[in-house]
């Protein structure tokens, strides 16, 4: 598992539990892992957890998968070095899985060039706009023969969960998973999205994150959802305490945040990638979301 600073935590423990309960319960060593980082140093969690590498990437031999998980400041990795380290590491091993922002790391070595993959959401709408060669699905986790990706902390559990059913069957994944309080893998492939009200809300929110900069009226997010604009509104009401144009309202100004703090964009730009045709009505919004200004917010973010 190749770590990063500022790692996602959350999403280390997602995907190395599943594998110590899968030996447990077994009395076996199924699975056997170990942690890597570029210099050989010790990282941080996003939280401030330490984490000491038993070797250097590059120097710690091959193996079935590859993790890469770098999930905060995934950007600041992304070098020339890495790239080369990463293609490199796709001689040395099997299958390589990008959790969380992990895939970004992958799209810009040219690892998933012409595959399908995805990313956590929050980054979707860049990845897809970056890395045009590649098939971006918001998705939760997305498998393409030996490269994997999966968009953040619950769908990495989802996944190694279906890495234990996949290699030592259904049974054993049935009790890491019950062992949790958490359902097995479908067996069809890469999990659904959650079943009932959740995944209508989770549906809903994939069309809206699809569609950031030429907004869909909610009637037609309705419609691609499968669902009536009546059940929609009432789902993200009760669930989302929020009306469905507030929530998708949400993401567009969350998605000219980070367009933001990239700054690689203008501010009139980032308004009209997001949806806005009236720039003034873009910092209102923003303002009123946020607490500054989109040129205050960009400012402050590169003190």
């Amino acid at each position: 598992m190749l770590l990063f600073e500022s790692f996602s935590n959350h999403c280390l423990a997602n995907a190395v539990e599943p594998l110590r309960a899968a030996n447990t319960l077994d009395a076996a060593e199924r699975f056997r892992w170990h942690f890597t980082t570029l210099g050989g140093g010790p990282v941080h969690s996003s939280s401030g957890l330490p984490v000491q590498p038993s070797a250097a990437f590059g120097h710690e031999g091959g193996g079935d998968y590859l993790f890469i998980l770098p999930s905060y400041g995934f950007r600041d990795h992304d070098t020339p070095a890495l790239r080369r380290a990463l293609r490199a590491a796709a001689r040395r091993y099997r299958t390589l899985v990008g959790l969380d922002t992990g895939s970004w790391l992958m799209a810009s070595a040219g690892l998933l060039d012409g595959r399908p993959a995805t990313i956590h959401w929050d980054e979707f709408p860049g990845f897809a706009e970056t890395f045009p060669a590649l098939d971006a699905r918001p998705a939760r986790i997305v498998l393409d023969g030996d490269r994997i990706t999966c968009g953040g902390a619950t769908a990495a559990f989802e996944l190694v969960s279906g890495l234990v059913r996949r290699h030592f069957g259904a049974a054993l994944a049935m009790h890491v998973g019950a062992l949790f309080l958490h359902g097995e893998w479908p067996a069809g492939g890469a999990p659904a999205l959650a079943a009932g009200r959740r995944g209508r809300i989770d549906r809903a929110s994939a069309i809206m994150r699809q569609h950031i900069e030429t907004p869909l009226p909610i009637p037609e997010v309705a419609r691609r959802a499968g669902l009536s604009q009546r059940v929609l509104t009432q789902e993200f009401r009760t669930h989302m305490q929020m009306t469905p144009s507030a929530a998708y309202r949400h993401l567009r100004l969350e998605a000219a945040r980070r367009f933001l703090d990239a700054g690689e964009m203008g501010v009139a730009e980032i308004a009209g990638r997001c949806g806005w045709t009236d720039q003034a009505a873009f910092a209102r919004a923003f303002r009123q979301a946020f607490g500054l200004s989109p040129t205050d917010w960009r400012r402050v973010a590169r003190a």
